[in-house]
């Protein structure tokens, strides 16, 4: 895998305004341990990331895939002239909060292109039940709130930016409240806070339990009526356009697929914002839409940024069981149904198939233990027992208040011959968001110059080893605003490049033929058999062997995935959607994995059976830098190296 992998405390925080050119030069490493297949064995203390990655850098574009005597595909250069490429001021990939708040503020100063890879509400943020956590309340505190988040956190949050987000959070929700975002109101006309899991003090501003998309809502409106900005959608984001110059890298905009017409659009623009959300795809069960296949972390781990603790993913612990209803889906989903965590706060009992009640053996808190003990504990019971869920009981309370409290469960459940009111529900844990992600400092800056992060795709430190609930909607505004005046001053200073600096992606010419199809079937076949090893040897309970297990797997899947490609004729600059988010997604898998073997505790979401204890001594951020690779795969190298 092109990494070098540190395990060590990283500071990425730009000082007051030195945001500029010198606030990621300065990055300082605390630890010199570098792990796995990276030529240089040792970091000298105190290098900047941008002078270790120029070193590391050589040989990152040599392409395995020479000499292929198949040409099976014929290609287009799908190039028809200047209508190809694009020029903006600002890029901004991804149209949830981050994206959308972002591209709000920046109009303002430039012209907006906003890509996004589907429908623009299609986004995690639309699919957000809980809601927006932020001291509103004339209790509650910004101290507060800071330790709530580090507690949930387990310690490994970085204060400062916990400081930042809990601070200017609540100026971020009343910004949205006067947009026109509508938030639930209690019987004395102020805003209703509900409080979860984890919180202190009644914070959560919420809109029913659909607040995500009552703010996408708001968003969308905001932007759509903003002549400043366009909207792209169905525009599959491919690879970043970057250049070195001295110690730094730089990103010029993105190659992106129209997913509808087959053709490779360019961006060209001043400044980047990558908000494209998470990975959840990586496993066979998520909350998350179909569209969270990890693209962002892994596009920007190729043009060369620093990824962060990618070994904690956290895993709702009660999505709905398709394969325990008395109906089966005729189809599978291509996202879990979540059972919200209010059906355990409203009385529910986890029992496993036997009819036994289990939690009490496992945490005093029982079914109200916070969700990364109910999860590792549901999932102790099907390892123990090889069964595929348990059962969630709501059934012994009053009928008309489980059809009150939960209309939408009850029809979902009732559209597959279950009565909530009378049956358990089958439950299974589910991904459910990444707390890594792609390093960012206090302004939502990263090592590569012109490229900024907003949202679930970044790891700024809030979230440490586990997410507080409903800090993530919080986290995305906050850095969307932050983002914005060093991307105004960068965009001064920033030339805009030729546009066929870059070698241009090229899409198959029939998409139909028997080949491409085949193709497609292979590449859906071996997703699934990636998200199968994720869920059985990455999972919520990890053990070394089988971590490493699962990297041989990955491994051996991705060689023979890419070995089968490229027999067909593919090329190493061919585009379709299913190949690029399928490289994208072992791009995360692996990640995901090297970062959870070098954590050599259990801390937060990560826990393993073999350091199964806290260590204060390993309390610091896994830290994975590009290198240069003795072999490269198609998933860990750009598309397109430039013109000499």
């Amino acid at each position: 895998m092109a990494t070098s992998l540190v395990s060590g405390s990283v500071s990425l925080h730009s000082k007051g305004k030195s945001y500029g050119r010198q606030g990621c030069r300065e990055l300082c490493w605390a630890s010199t341990i570098a792990f796995k297949r990276c030529i240089q064995t040792e970091i000298s203390r105190s290098c900047g990331v941008s002078k270790f990655l120029q070193f590391q850098r050589r040989d990152s574009y040599q392409t395995p895939f020479t000499n292929k005597k198949a040409h099976a595909i014929s290609i287009s250069a799908s190039c028809l002239g200047e209508g190809t490429t694009k020029y903006f001021d600002f890029t901004v990939i991804g149209s949830g909060v981050a994206g959308l708040r972002y591209a709000l503020e920046v109009s303002k100063h430039g012209s907006v292109a906003v890509i996004t890879k589907a429908e623009s509400q299609e986004s995690n943020t639309n699919y957000a039940q809980g809601g927006v956590s932020a001291v509103l309340g004339p209790l509650d505190s910004v101290e507060s709130h800071m330790q709530d988040t580090i507690v949930a956190g387990a310690y490994l949050c970085d204060e400062e930016t916990v400081r930042v987000v809990c601070t200017e959070g609540p100026d971020r929700v009343r910004e949205l409240i006067a947009m026109g975002a509508s938030f639930d109101h209690g019987e004395d006309g102020n805003l209703h806070l509900a409080r979860e899991g984890g919180h202190s003090h009644h914070r959560i501003v919420h809109a029913a339990d659909v607040t995500g998309r009552e703010i996408e809502r708001a968003l969308l409106k905001a932007v759509v009526e903003n002549p400043n900005i366009s909207m792209f959608e169905h525009h599959f984001a491919v690879d970043f356009l970057t250049s070195e110059g001295g110690n730094e890298t730089y990103c010029h905009g993105v190659d992106t697929l129209n997913t509808e017409t087959q053709e490779v659009i360019r961006f060209i623009s001043k400044v980047t914002l990558l908000a494209s959300g998470g990975a959840g795809h990586i496993y066979p069960s998520t909350t998350n839409p179909p569209v969270a296949t990890g693209d962002g972390i892994a596009m920007a781990h190729r043009a060369q940024a620093v990824i962060s603790n990618m070994e904690f993913v956290q895993f709702h612990p009660t999505a709905l069981a398709d394969e325990g209803l008395p109906i089966k889906p005729t189809k599978r989903r291509d996202n879990a149904f979540l059972i919200t965590e209010a059906v355990r706060g409203d009385g529910g009992i986890l029992y496993n198939l036997d009819r036994e009640r289990f939690m009490p053996l496992y945490d005093e808190r029982e079914e109200l233990a916070p969700r990364d003990v109910v999860a590792r504990s549901i999932d102790d019971q099907l390892k123990k027992r090889n069964e595929k869920y348990v059962l969630l009981d709501i059934s012994h309370k009053p009928r008309d208040k489980i059809l009150s409290h939960f209309p939408n469960i009850a029809a979902e459940c009732l559209r597959y011959g279950l009565d909530i009111t009378r049956d358990p529900i089958p439950v299974v844990p589910a991904a459910h968001y990444m707390c890594g992600g792609v390093r960012a400092g206090l302004f939502g800056e990263t090592n590569v110059r012109g490229l900024y992060v907003a949202g679930e795709v970044a790891c700024t430190g809030l979230h440490g080893a586990n997410r507080l609930a409903s800090n993530s909607l919080l986290e995305a505004l906050v850095f969307a605003q932050r983002a914005v005046k060093p991307s105004i001053d960068h965009m001064t200073d920033s030339n805009l490049s030729d546009s066929d600096l870059w070698i241009r992606p090229v899409v198959p010419v029939s998409p139909g033929s028997k080949t491409v199809v085949n193709i497609i079937q292979r590449t859906m076949k071996v997703r699934e058999e990636l998200q199968s090893v994720m869920w059985k040897y990455v999972g919520i309970v990890r053990s070394t062997s089988r971590l490493k297990k699962a990297e041989q797997r990955i491994g051996k899947l991705e060689a023979e995935w890419e070995g089968f490609l490229f027999e067909q004729g593919w090329k190493p600059t061919t585009v379709a959607l299913e190949a690029c988010e399928m490289r994208n997604l072992f791009c995360c898998a692996k990640l995901v994995v090297s970062s959870a073997l070098a954590r050599h505790e259990s801390r937060g979401l990560h826990f393993t059976i073999d350091f199964p204890h806290l260590e204060e001594s390993k309390r610091q951020p896994t830290v994975i830098f590009p290198c240069s690779p003795i072999k490269v795969s198609w998933s860990s190298q750009q598309l397109h190296k430039q013109h000499h």
